[in-house]
């Protein structure tokens, strides 16, 4: 089963303050759970978004010093 982060838990894990991860579920967009008057977020939902946030780097080559 899943652990289920507090708001203030899956802040920590981004390194960013309660107000994104409050605004990410008021936007939905990210799921999550509400147990009466307490949201949660299933930790795997917070590692899933996390990678689809990823962003590749670019393989640039230079030439001359530009960018080919």
């Amino acid at each position: 089963m899943d652990r289920l982060l507090s708001v203030e838990e899956a802040a920590a894990r981004l390194g960013t303050t309660e107000r994104f991860p409050r605004r990410l579920i008021a936007e939905r967009r990210i799921e999550f759970v509400k147990l009466g008057t307490h949201v949660r977020i299933r930790e795997s939902v917070l590692n899933a978004y996390i990678a689809e946030s990823t962003v590749e780097p670019l393989s640039v080559r230079w030439r001359n010093g530009a960018v080919a």
